[in-house]
C-alpha cells in the first residue's frame, strides 16, 4: 500500500492518467463517432456500384459481355463514361429492342436511380465524361446567336439548321431535337452516340455547348412562331425553294393548258 500510495504521488502520474484518458476517449469516438462525409460519399459510391453490377447483368451483359468488354453484339463500355450511360439509358435506346441501322429513342423502363447506378457502375470500369451538372447546359449566361452560329457550322449538316433531323445513309438518320432534355443534348455532344461524332471541351468548351443548347431551346421552344407560316418542317431554302418551283410551276402549267383548251374550243365554235 505504502508503494502504491508512493507512486500515485509521483510527479508523472497524472500524465499518465491524462494520457490513458485521452487515449480512452478517442477510441470511443472513433468506434462510435458517425462517419465523415467522405467516408459517407465512398460507400453510397460503393453501394451504388454494386447495386449497378447487378443491373447490368441482368440487362446489358447479354450484349456488352459480363465486364463490358463488349461482343459481337454489342459495343465495349469500357472508358464511355457515366454521361453515356445515363444518356443512352435515360433516352430509352438501351437496352436495345432490336438489331438496326440505328437505336431509336423508345420509353425508359429504368428509373432515375437505377440509371444513375448503372451510370456508377460503367464509370468504375474506365474513366469517361461524367454526368453534368445543370450549371453547365442551363440557359444562365448563354450567347443564342453564338450557339446558332456553332450548330449550323458544327450540327447543322445532319439536324439541319432548326434540329428537326435528316435523313442518312443506309437507314440511319439524325433524329429531332425538339423537345429533348437539355442534359442529354449535353451529353450527346461530350459522347457522340451512334452515327454522331463526339466533341470533347477541346473541341466545343463548355460554354460553346450551353450556347448551342440555349439556341435550340430558342427555336424550338413553346413560345415559337415559325415566321413565314408553313415552316415544311424547318428543311431549309433548298427544299422551300424547290416546293415552290414544283407546286408553283405546276400551278401554272395547268393555267396554261386550261387557256389553251378554252381557246381551242372556242376557236372551233
Amino acid at each position: 500500500m505504502k508503494k502504491l500510495s508512493a507512486r500515485r504521488r509521483h510527479p508523472l502520474a497524472a500524465l499518465v492518467v491524462l494520457l490513458l484518458a485521452l487515449a480512452c476517449t478517442g477510441g470511443l469516438y472513433a468506434a462510435f463517432a458517425p462517419a465523415s462525409k467522405a467516408q459517407a460519399d465512398e460507400t453510397a459510391q460503393s453501394l451504388a456500384i454494386d447495386e449497378g453490377k447487378k443491373l447490368y447483368a441482368v440487362g446489358c451483359a447479354s450484349c456488352h459481355g459480363t465486364g463490358g468488354q463488349g461482343t459481337t453484339d454489342g459495343p465495349s463500355l469500357v472508358g464511355v463514361g457515366a454521361a453515356a450511360v445515363d444518356f443512352q439509358v435515360g433516352t430509352g435506346r438501351m437496352p436495345a429492342q432490336q438489331p438496326g441501322a440505328q437505336v431509336p429513342k423508345k420509353k425508359v423502363i429504368y428509373s432515375q436511380a437505377e440509371i444513375d447506378q448503372l451510370a456508377a457502375y460503367i464509370a468504375s470500369l474506365g474513366a469517361g465524361p461524367a454526368v453534368p451538372s445543370e450549371e453547365k447546359y442551363g440557359p444562365e449566361g448563354a450567347d443564342i446567336a453564338k450557339g446558332g452560329e456553332l450548330f449550323r457550322t458544327n450540327c447543322a449538316q445532319c439536324h439541319n439548321f432548326t434540329g428537326k433531323g435528316g435523313a442518312l445513309t443506309h437507314g440511319k438518320y439524325a433524329p429531332t431535337l425538339e423537345g429533348v432534355d437539355p442534359k442529354h443534348i449535353y451529353e450527346a455532344m461530350q459522347t457522340g452516340p451512334q452515327n454522331m461524332p463526339s466533341f470533347p471541351d477541346t473541341t466545343l468548351s463548355e460554354q460553346n455547348k450551353k450556347d448551342i443548347i440555349a439556341y435550340l431551346d430558342a427555336v424550338n421552344g413553346d413560345d415559337t412562331v415559325e415566321p413565314g407560316g408553313l415552316s415544311l418542317g424547318g428543311l431549309g431554302p433548298v427544299s422551300e425553294g424547290l416546293f415552290a418551283w414544283v407546286f408553283g410551276l405546276g400551278a401554272l402549267i395547268a393555267v396554261a393548258v386550261w387557256v389553251a383548251a378554252r381557246t381551242a374550243k372556242a376557236k372551233k365554235s
